[in-house]
């Protein structure tokens, strides 16, 4: 194994950008829904209309050319070589915060938060910023072998962390991002001096547990239950079986698209919104959008992706996942947005983390939060880690 950090650039060739136009035009259409809501899944008028600006307005480069815009570096970790966008500031003093996407997001849905990270108005907040791809994601490489969970990505985090000499640091997550980021935080490497995460992922794993005495916490506790009742249908099946719906995603993009954008109903609709009427949600917009998904499908990643899901939540997750992990030894900040699954009381995160040491209510977002208002999400961010600088 090498430690060496080498510089990366992304080469999108012809050949792949027209292939993909050729498999636009090939789509072969199921029958519109029966219903009038996406209760049977994405509609097919959403999916038509970002077939439509995918094939004849949207330019191809723009992959390319935003990553190519930032320091990009890989390095290989346990095995597997991972890529990252490595921003430094110009501003003296600023803590180095490592940011974990999740899925069906990549680094891409966190671009637009780079600036008001590294270069905020109080250059006293101001961040060092490490985007990382998760192993099977984007431009890293995907696992050869079963075993990368949660626990075993968040020591290669603090392993990179360490091999760009940052000896004090920051983490931060949200969807898979924020199980790697609550990961850290109980390991405690040397170096992390405090977390922050999106999404209370205790509060999936043992919903009962969390008080339910007053009316924000029984509707958070209701919107759990209906969204494993009826809304993670992706989730089960990428946990359970993540090599048979690779084989659709890797073979037709419009496919691909369908299976993304149906993740959670206040994402769906706004996205739904941005392509058939044209209304994007903040800074969610049709091109913001199929960046993401034409990073998926020019990498190939969508099935090494969706086994992240397998390896961290399936019923043979490595025994490495299961084990019980201590409460986080650092201090831990959190930010509920109003879009999110369910919108989290302080209460939960409090009993979640006993360390909690911030937390933030947000005016506008979703679950996608640096994706959809980056300016908010780097507001909330300076909050949380200002009393740790």
């Amino acid at each position: 194994m090498t430690t060496e950090v080498r510089p990366f650039t992304v080469q999108v060739s012809k050949d792949a950008l027209e292939d993909l136009r050729r498999r636009l035009a090939a789509t072969r259409w199921p029958t519109r829904e029966i219903v009038g809501d996406r209760s049977q899944g994405v509609q097919l008028a959403t999916i038509r209309a970002l077939r439509e600006y995918w094939a004849t307005e949207y330019d191809g480069g723009r992959v390319e050319e935003r990553l190519n815009a930032l320091p990009q570096f890989v390095t290989e970790i346990d095995g597997v070589d991972i890529h990252f966008v490595h921003v430094r500031s110009e501003h003296p003093g600023a803590l180095p915060l490592i940011m974990t996407h999740g899925w069906p997001g990549s680094v891409i849905e966190m671009l637009d938060s780079v600036g008001p990270l590294t270069d905020p108005a109080d250059g006293r907040d101001a961040f060092h910023l490490v985007l990382p791809s998760l192993p099977g994601y984007g431009f890293s490489a995907e696992p050869s072998e079963a075993g990368w969970d949660l626990v075993r990505t968040a020591r290669a985090w603090a392993e990179l962390m360490r091999r760009l000499g940052y000896d004090r640091y920051v983490a931060q997550g949200g969807d898979v991002g924020a199980g790697v980021t609550d990961a850290m935080g109980r390991l405690g490497p040397d170096g992390l001096a405090g977390i922050h995460t999106n999404l209370l992922v205790p509060a999936l794993n043992d919903p009962a547990s969390l008080p339910n005495g007053t009316e924000p916490e029984r509707a958070a506790l209701a919107a759990i239950k209906t969204f494993q009742s009826s809304g993670n249908g992706y989730f089960v099946e990428m946990a359970t079986r993540p090599q048979t719906i690779g084989y659709a995603l890797q073979d037709s993009p419009v496919a691909l698209a369908a299976w993304m954008i149906d993740h959670d109903t206040d994402a769906y609709y706004k996205i739904a919104r941005a392509f058939v009427d044209g209304q994007p949600s903040g800074n969610l917009t049709r091109d913001h959008i199929l960046d993401n998904i034409t990073a998926y499908w020019l990498t190939g990643t969508a099935t090494s992706a969706a086994r992240s899901y397998w390896e961290a939540y399936g019923p043979d997750a490595p025994a490495a996942g299961r084990r019980p992990l201590p409460d986080p030894r650092v201090p831990v900040g959190f930010s509920a947005f109003p879009g999110e699954i369910w919108r989290t009381p302080r209460s939960w995160a409090e009993k979640a983390y006993p360390t909690l040491n911030y937390f933030g209510e947000a005016e506008r977002g979703g679950h996608f939060a640096a994706w959809e208002e980056p300016e908010l999400f780097a507001a909330q961010l300076r909050a949380a880690f200002r009393p740790l600088r």
